[in-house]
């Protein structure tokens, strides 16, 4: 559908016109600390909800934690996270969640401000000009596209490009700068404004040739597992689909635990950092011929530290992304594709196969399939004891258990960088209690594309699932959203708990508290180094979280936890924080990290 622009924009300034295509891209929020610079747009965001407009903002502490809550909010909808700064500091405040974007293909789009056109070069204030402290330098790093609007015809149609680049494979950040006087410069109507939708609708994407031979080489296989990793969201139901017809097993990246249930009968464990014996175990077995890698970007994070477990000549490769393809020269075949088209496709060739059957076990069988997780399995977790210990301090292990057992389905759980990660990625496995059986957490893959568990890979900054988590909730306010944390990022970033107090979003944060940054401290210990700058100051988060005007409290035990009422927790309509007082002596499970680690050193 087109629009006469005469009848929409006129009398708009180029700010006005930015807003207008926020709401037609159904962009309910904009993240970001008003300045000077962009105050434009402020001011045309107020003018749009004036007149009755669905766009509306939320005030971050720290441009940082407003580009993290952008990342959160993108994954939860589907949609593009939109997040805004002034120049210089506040531009260059956004570039490590820029850069956090860019390595987990978050689609983003940054507005920063910038001076007039004709203060460029004056030493202004704040000047993050190519003149002064160049962040359209510091961006063209960790952004798809980025680019300065010097003058205002060129808003909508680099806006459009920059769009196009961060929603379409392999996508990420994008990031647009925006002079003061551009943005306040009138726009003058001409022809018709884009149909957004028509133009950012993703390319269908299939490789036919390819797609044939893929389903010839699975159905002369014998064995196959089926790795899924983050890039799966929108295809989980065509992959398990073939996971049954194929009668394989899979195992997840720890970027896509969160896309499945744990408890699904085919299901063996997490593969990489923090992952599971059973996992690697399952990729080793001798009869497996076929290694069927699905939407995971082969870096450090998801193959255990490049490990040859997953990285040998039986691997098979799928992913929509040529840059994560180029990561396995050593498999066997790569093919890229929409996953979605390219499991239904291989799902329709294998249904229309006479009597088929796949080199000694017949379709859909699932007699040697393991019955699955047992209730807990516990054998798949490296410290099964730990993770049911009654013991005071409370062992993380058995945090992670009861905040799956005890939080709803539909919960979001979004794990920090550092110790929270690792334990969340072993430990965490939660199930639907009341239906007593495994239950897919996919969520609705038409939008969603972050699942039950998310996690920054690759690029991961300390403080993400604070903001992240508050975007979530803006987001989604009827689905609970748990935030596992750290001491340490929780004083790095814990600011942002008062833009859920002031936006009165029902975020649980989770502060896992051991007096210590635990990864360092921990890695120190494992890899023979001095145990030296990682305590913390003891600190009271409980009261901290009082003092910004939210409920918390304070547990040191598995009795405490179980006395809480987290039925009351997730329906408060503001923030909660539990201080959890975990055994600092606990060793998370981050041997692959470690690996890596001292080979580097070697």
């Amino acid at each position: 559908m087109q629009f006469e622009t005469s009848q929409v924009f006129a009398g708009m300034d180029m700010a006005d016109l930015l807003v207008a295509h926020l709401e037609q891209l159904g962009i309910d929020y904009v993240f970001g600390i008003p300045g000077g610079a962009i105050e434009p747009l402020y001011n045309a965001i107020a003018r749009h909800q004036r007149k009755g407009g669905r766009l509306s903002h939320i005030v971050a502490r720290h441009e940082a934690g407003a580009a993290f809550m952008a990342d959160g909010y993108a994954r939860e909808t589907g949609k593009i996270g939109v997040c805004v700064s002034t120049s210089g500091p506040g531009a260059t405040n956004i570039v490590t969640a820029a850069a956090t974007a860019y390595s987990n293909n978050v689609p983003m789009l940054i507005i920063t401000g910038q001076p007039a056109l004709s203060s460029f070069g004056k030493h202004g204030l704040q000047d993050s000009t190519c003149a002064g402290i160049d962040v359209m330098g510091m961006f063209r790093h960790c952004t798809r596209y980025n680019s300065l609007v010097s003058h205002p015809m060129q808003l909508e149609s680099k806006l459009l490009s920059a769009l196009q680049h961060a929603l379409r494979s392999p996508g990420g950040p994008v990031h647009l700068s925006v002079p003061v006087d551009v943005f306040r410069a009138q726009h003058e109507p001409v022809g018709s404004v884009y149909d957004l939708d028509s133009i950012l609708r993703p390319t269908a994407l299939i490789d036919l040739e390819g797609t044939d031979r893929l389903h010839d080489m699975l159905s002369h296989s014998h064995k196959v597992v089926v790795v899924v990793g983050a890039g799966c969201a929108k295809a989980m139901g065509e992959i398990l689909r073939l996971v049954d017809i194929l009668d394989a097993t899979f195992v997840v990246t720890p970027d896509g635990k969160g896309l499945v249930s744990p408890q699904h009968p085919r299901y063996r464990g997490v593969f990489g950092f923090a992952g599971h014996a059973a996992a690697e175990a399952a990729l080793l077995e001798q009869d497996v011929d076929v290694i069927l890698a699905v939407g995971t970007s082969m870096g450090e994070w998801n193959t255990g530290g490049w490990s040859e477990a997953l990285l040998n000549d039986r691997l098979v490769h799928v992913d929509e992304s040529a840059e994560h393809l180029a990561r396995s020269p050593m498999a066997r075949f790569r093919m890229r594709g929409e996953l979605s088209l390219v499991f239904r496709r291989l799902i329709s060739l294998i249904e229309e196969s006479s009597a088929m059957r796949f080199a000694g076990f017949e379709r859909n069988s699932v007699s040697n399939v393991h019955s699955g997780r047992g209730g807990e399995q516990l054998d798949y977790l490296e410290a099964p004891l730990a993770y049911t210990s009654d013991a005071t301090p409370i062992k993380p292990q058995r945090l992670m258990n009861e905040l799956g057992r005890i939080l709803p389905i539909g919960t979001r759980f979004l794990a920090d960088a550092g110790n929270s990660v690792a334990w969340a990625t072993h430990y965490l496995q939660p199930y639907d209690r009341r239906a007593g059986g495994a239950v897919e957490l996919t969520g609705d893959r038409r939008h969603s594309r972050g699942g039950w568990l998310r996690q920054t890979t690759h690029f991961a900054p300390m403080g993400w699932a604070i903001g992240a988590a508050i975007g979530t909730a803006a987001a989604n306010p009827g689905a609970p959203v748990v935030c596992i944390t750290g001491d340490g990022s929780m004083l790095m970033s814990g600011q942002e708990f008062s833009v859920a107090v002031a936006e009165l979003l029902c975020v649980v944060f989770v502060v896992l508290n051991d007096a210590a940054l635990g990864m360092v401290k921990h890695g120190q210990r494992l890899g023979g180094g001095e145990q030296i700058a990682y305590a913390l100051p003891r600190t009271d988060f409980a009261m901290l979280a009082r003092s910004l005007g939210g409920r918390a409290y304070t547990v040191h035990s598995p009795a405490e936890l179980a006395a809480l009422d987290f039925n009351a927790i997730c329906t408060y309509p503001g923030p909660t924080l539990l201080d959890v007082h975990i055994d600092p002596d606990e060793v998370p499970p981050i041997g692959s990290r470690m690996r890596v680690l001292l080979e580097e050193c070697q």
